[in-house]
């Protein structure tokens, strides 16, 4: 409620006046109110006020039923009727607050929410109440307990608050913004500004949030975006109260007048169908509060500061027989609500008392309200009082049994022995983040428990200490912490910075294998996993990268890309940066809830067995529908078409596509036939909790073949029948993609009891056979899994928690029905090969990839792949031929049993996608790869910037005659920028810790002819334009301004990524030497592999072993007499003298003949690098390679 323009009287009313904790009763008060209240030593009024034994009350006509204290002599400020107990709330200006149960007022609680500020508002909530005042929010259980305690702005002047849902909460005040606060995380999730200041009544509804300012205006915001919709100026002074119901808003408030403001006796109603004013409601007192009261029609109470109250229809004339009075001890009425049955009204008074009026003698508060918990009486035995002050006092006082047994004083020494008790272990996190300077060590505080506080163990739990006793003290084997529950090499991996970045970072600990690994620091990485599992799908890799055209971001291209970085890597790690950039842009990608923020997926907030399998639909969508793209340019034109697939068709469709016949049965007869097709099955489990064995064919055939009741519209009937929905299979997919769905509980308990029945039927079946262990010798781990290895007994480890076979067959009936089962070594022995078979429309699908979620409390859970390795990658990558399941968990990599791959403890791995495919799926397709990349990619091209012109250009591009040969040299340099700021901490050590890294884009490529007439003249210089929020140019650095990536005013030649990609992806395919200064960093922002062969790299070339590495600027004064990067960097510059300097290097080392002549060059470089500390000396003149003769021809354009 709005307090302006009130009775002044209220202003005596100071806070200080009205502490709890004051005896002095207050100065205003009325001593007839005290003739029947008895007060406590402490001056506070605990008893009600008496009520006359017999109270009529008419139904259906608002009566006084009770009136309590609250307070004496303190105004309530504020009265609430609990939305799920029967009570009444009420807090006071000294910031007291009391609630009392049921009609009869019984005091329930009573607590001190704020020392000095009044309450200014109550919510009751299901497991507490939340009280504001000025600049504090306090959520409190009804016994008075806190539940937090939340600081605002000592600025902010708070009025109001609304709650929008169960944990959204708004507030406003008199400040020029509201603040939303969620209950859950206690914390300010957003800030609304408020173009007029001064919120101080929320309400809402299903279409709108109502504000009411001091100014006398309300406004209608938008539910989503809290946007102002409309505007209603309805009292020219204040507004006091007002309230809404269906279509109506009514308000009351203060007008302006000459002597100042006036209470305005014309209520003012609006129609929200029409957003206009209708006929204004005169009413006969001085509205200061109002509220609908609807029960057979929509009624309004209005109340004044006197105590009367009139009720009245908002669209009808008001009565003046409708009004009737309330009886306040105090002058004023202070506070006014309706309960949530609308069989109560409350009113407080500026005395500190409460008046409860009812329209029935029993009234209730709720319509359905919860018991309320009463505190347990006190028991006490009547035994005599103890003075413990007094040291002679006998304890024989206390009554004890007679009896003859020893007592527990009584034991003898001999049986006992002191013993101090055990100091609890180190935390295990403490000692795998320690790192010793000397002696002590230093970690950070894990903030796992109380500060000087350790947890009491009895001797019954010493066997907890025994488990955490077995972490090692010493800095080796700390990363084992064997008390937790998953397993080492499942847990995720992330990588540690140091001062060179990746450079000293050990992959080949976490990768033995000459397969890639992706690098999980990259937002939105969680999909490194599935972006695996799509590669080692031999048709899939080979067609995706066939695959190439012309839009800007288009995810089968960007993985293409990806895909060769994977073909080329050696083991060395690869990053999907390019790719997970493109699929930020796209549009249904972002409304499906892929995209995660940063914060999210660094606290594990998402979940992220649901987005993967969301992940999965989308990429196998957006692949087939990018591979339906037919018309490209010459330029672009690749292998693609010629290679898998006729024209109008997608190779994704041929190969994950199942059609289908959806059949729709109405009661009334009439079935409707429809053909589709889908990318992939969900599971739909059985609603069994008896403990029934299900196969997983049975399952699977169940939600391939699924048959439901449902709600569907019947042409017959004209109107929604309910239908039996029936799915019949016409074509069986080349691979079969299943989404577990395991997302609760339910699932997962279903998996777990499988798995125990699948158990039990394996050992009962291979009785005495099976061995408690089953150890391999290292070198036997190429065996595992193969298909011609010796068939073994399985060990009991192996047979543990498996359900999923490695093998179904699916057959086709001739009356479009599917037969599923499951498929063994065995089963083949008997029934002989499954090629043989698919000519009668029976398949038989193998295992090939399971993606299961990782839940680690400590992380937050990842994603993780087994997947079987064909033999065409092994005999790629290590030249053998043979079939291996290996984990990928981003950059780690390690073989692993085959029934690892289908074991799963749902306590910590639980299943998300399933991979199946097809025997002999790859003599299916044509696995051959055509370059999609020609050489009129290096052609001109035109610029994307609308201001660029000729005289700004700074390369001339390569003519046909010029068109570079394997073993030509390229002069390259990058620029970049920063899209994220590097996160880092500090040890208590002093060093840094680099936790997560800046995120770089390239903004700036240029490539330079290294031989022939025009050598030194670049063919490239590409400035990249980008679509993501730069929050650093580093123009110092990079001599990138703000405007050059933007295409509507920037005067450079401004390209897309993917245009320069290509240009560089031919030039590394053609084969040539690409000559620079710290190339490794540029190659990897760029998102490039390139073999190390077809790398010069003067920063290499120019140094000696365990030395640091020198800068160009420092080497291009030494050597070449250049002074170079004055105010800024220029890639060009950059890359020409980097082209010199690899020309000085073959002069000086004889083509590389005299390495010991060489190294005495290098001995003298840094002795004097050492004398001059690195330093270039200022110049006189500024010279740079700009002016040289060679760059003229470039200018003369």
């Amino acid at each position: 409620m709005n307090f302006e323009g009130l009775d002044p009287g209220l202003a005596e009313y100071a806070p200080a006046m009205h502490s709890a904790l004051d005896p002095v009763l207050d100065a205003h008060l009325n001593p007839s109110l005290l003739q029947n209240v008895e007060l406590d030593p402490e001056g506070v009024a605990l008893e009600a006020l008496p009520v006359q034994e017999s109270v009529h009350i008419m139904e259906g006509v608002y009566s006084e039923l009770h009136s309590v204290v609250a307070e004496v002599g303190v105004p309530v400020s504020v009265s609430h009727f609990d939305l799920h107990e029967e009570m009444l709330w009420v807090g006071s200006h000294g910031g007291h607050a009391t609630s009392f149960f049921g009609p009869a007022l019984e005091r329930y609680s009573s607590f001190q929410v704020n020392g000095s500020d009044d309450i200014r508002q109550i919510q009751s909530l299901e497991n507490g109440i939340l009280f504001l005042t000025k600049n504090n929010l306090k959520y409190m259980a009804r016994g008075g307990l806190i539940i937090f305690d939340y600081l605002l702005d000592e600025n902010e002047d708070m009025h109001s608050l609304l709650l929008t849902d169960s944990s959204i909460l708004l507030i406003g005040g008199l400040q020029n913004h509201i603040l939303e606060i969620d209950l859950n995380t206690v914390q300010e999730t957003q800030k609304y500004a408020v173009e007029t200041p001064g919120v101080t009544i929320m309400r809402q509804t299903n279409r709108f949030f109502f504000c009411g300012h001091t100014s006398g205006k309300v406004s209608l915001r938008d539910l989503r975006t809290f946007k102002v919709e409309h505007e209603f100026d309805a009292f020219s002074g204040s507004l006091s109260d007002f309230d809404v119901h269906g279509n109506l808003l009514a308000a009351c408030g203060f007008s302006s007048r000459l002597t100042g403001l006036a209470c305005d006796r014309f209520l003012k109603v609006y129609d929200l169908r029409m957003m206009r004013a209708i006929t204004p409601l005169q009413v006969h007192v001085d509205p200061a509060f109002l509220r609908f009261i609807p029960t057979y029609t929509s009624r309004l109470a209005i109340i004044s500061q006197s105590g009367q109250c009139q009720f009245c229809e908002p669209t009808g004339l008001a009565n003046p027989a409708d009004i009737f009075h309330v009886n306040p001890v105090g002058p004023l009425l202070m506070t006014f609500d309706v309960s949530a049955s609308k069989q109560a009204l409350a009113f407080g008074d500026s005395e500190g008392c409460v008046h409860l009026w009812t329209d029935s003698p029993e009234p209730s508060f709720n319509p359905y309200s919860r018991e309320t918990e009463f505190a347990l009486p006190c028991l006490v035995d009547s035994l005599p009082p103890l003075d413990w002050s007094q040291d002679l006092l006998p304890l024989s006082l206390i009554p004890v049994p007679l009896t003859t047994d020893t007592l527990l004083s009584d034991w003898p020494a001999a049986n006992s022995a002191p013993a101090p008790r055990r100091a609890p272990p180190v935390d295990a996190e403490i000692l795998r983040t320690m790192k010793k300077v000397g002696f002590i060590g230093y970690a950070p505080n894990p903030r796992t428990k109380l500060r000087n506080q350790i947890p009491y163990r009895l001797k019954e739990s010493d066997s907890e200490f025994d488990s955490f006793s077995q972490v090692t003290e010493s800095p080796v084997g700390r990363e084992e912490e064997p008390h937790l529950h998953v397993s080492k090499k499942y847990r995720k991996v992330t990588i540690k910075y140091s001062k060179l970045g990746l450079e000293d970072f050990d992959f080949k600990h976490y990768n033995k294998t000459l397969f890639a690994g992706l690098e999980p620091h990259i937002p939105n990485a969680y999909c490194n996993c599935m972006i695996q599992v799509l590669y080692f799908l031999e048709p899939v890799r080979c067609l995706i990268q066939n695959h190439l055209c012309q839009k800007e971001f288009c995810l089968a291209c960007e993985l293409g890309f990806l895909f060769h970085m994977l073909d080329l890597s050696r083991g060395d790690p690869c990053q999907g940066s390019n790719f997970l950039r493109a699929f930020r842009t796209i549009p249904e990608a972002s409304a499906l809830g892929l995209i995660l923020a940063d914060s999210d997926e660094a606290s594990g907030k998402g979940n992220l067995a649901r987005l993967i399998q969301r992940w999965n639909r989308f990429i196998l969508t957006q692949l087939h529908q990018d591979m339906q793209e037919l018309e490209v340019p010459q330029a672009y034109r690749g292998a693609g078409g010629s290679s898998f697939c006729s024209s109008g068709d997608s190779v994704i469709g041929q190969l994950f596509s199942c059609e289908m016949e959806n059949c729709s049965l109405c009661r009334c007869g009439s079935e409707t036939v429809r053909a589709s097709s889908t990318l992939l099955f969900t599971l739909s489990y059985p609603d069994d909790k008896t403990g029934k064995n299900y196969d997983f064919a049975q399952v699977l055939k169940r939600s391939i073949c699924l048959d439901q009741n449902t709600q569907a519209w019947c042409d017959n009937c004209e109107k929604y029948q309910p239908t039996i929905q029936t799915r019949n299979i016409r074509h069986l997919p080349d691979i079969l993609v299943i989404n577990c769905e395991v997302n609760s509980s339910k699932e997962a308990d279903f998996w777990r009891m499988q798995a125990e029945v699948a158990f039990k039927m394996a050992v009962k079946k291979h009785g005495g056979e099976i061995s408690k262990n089953k150890e391999f010798a290292l070198a036997d781990w190429k065996e595992l899994g193969s298909p011609e290895g010796v068939l073994v007994c399985p060990s009991i480890e192996e047979l543990k928690n498996v359900w999923l076979p490695f093998s179904i067959r699916m057959k086709m009936t001739r009356n479009k029905g599917l037969d599923v089962c499951n498929w063994t070594d065995g089963d083949e022995m008997q029934w002989g090969p499954a090629r043989a078979e698919e000519e009668h429309g029976v398949y038989v699908y193998d295992l090939m990839a399971t993606v299961v979620h990782i839940l680690d409390s400590r992380t937050g859970g990842s994603l993780v792949a087994h997947i079987k390795v064909g033999e065409t990658y092994h005999q790629r990558k290590e030249g053998v031929t043979h079939q291996q399941w290996y984990l990928f968990n981003d950059f780690l990599i390690e073989p692993i049993d085959k029934h690892e791959a289908v074991q799963f403890d749902m306590n910590w791995k639980v299943p998300a996608i399933l991979y199946y495919v097809k025997r002999n799926l790859n003599s299916r397709y044509n696995l051959n790869i055509k370059n999609p990349i020609e050489a009129s990619v290096l052609l001109a091209e035109a610029s994307l910037a609308r201001k660029q012109r000729k005289t700004h250009t700074t390369f001339i591009p390569l003519m046909l005659n010029e068109m570079p040969q394997i073993g030509d040299l390229v002069g390259l340099d990058a620029e970049f920028v920063t899209l994220n700021e590097e996160e880092a901490e500090l040890r208590s050590d002093g060093t840094k810790s680099t936790i997560k890294p800046s995120q770089m884009s390239v903004a700036r490529i240029t490539c330079v002819r290294g031989q022939g007439p025009n050598e030194g003249i670049p063919f490239i210089d590409d400035y990249i334009s980008t679509q993501e929020q730069v929050v650093d140019y580093l123009t110092q650095y990079s001599g990138i301004k703000p405007g050059d990536l933007d295409a509507k005013i920037s005067s450079k030649h401004l390209t897309t990524l993917k245009s320069t990609y290509l240009k560089l992806r031919f030039l590394i395919d053609i084969g040539v030497k690409f000559v620079g200064h710290g190339l490794q960093k540029d190659f990897r922002v760029i998102n490039l592999m390139v073999p190390k062969d077809q790398v010069l790299d003067t920063v290499y070339l120019f140094h000696m072993p365990r030395k640091r590495m020198i800068s160009l600027r420092f080497l291009a004064w030494y050597f070449l007499d250049l002074k170079i990067q004055g105010e800024t960097h220029d890639s060009i510059e950059d890359a020409r003298t980097a082209l010199q300097l690899y020309r000085k290097y073959l002069e000086l080392s004889k083509n590389g003949t005299e390495p010991e002549s060489f190294h005495k060059v290098l001995k003298g470089l840094y002795e004097k690098g050492r004398k001059m500390d690195w330093k270039v000396p200022e110049p006189e003149g500024q010279t740079s390679p700009k002016n040289a003769a060679v760059f003229s021809s470039v200018l003369a354009l």
